[in-house]
């Protein structure tokens, strides 16, 4: 299992850490580019973690992602 820490900034400007984890994947790069090919579909829709909340990203609302594998960049 493959999980790593996005740091998501949205449409209207905020930004928000998440976690998401792929059981599937075999390494982060693969795990990125599902990540990516997901959400630039129009109806791309990720599950993912903010702490103990589950959080659903839609694609047409992300403006930007930042992957840190080791954690979340402050």
């Amino acid at each position: 299992m493959v999980k790593i820490v996005l740091r998501v900034r949205l449409t209207g400007g905020d930004h928000m850490d998440i976690t998401h984890e792929d059981p599937d994947a075999v390494d982060a790069d693969e795990l990125v580019e599902r990540i990516v090919s997901t959400l630039a579909q129009d109806s791309g829709v990720l599950r993912s973690r903010h702490g103990d909340r589950l959080v659903v990203l839609y694609g047409r609302g992300v403006a930007a992602i930042e992957v840190a594998p080791r954690g979340a960049v402050l």
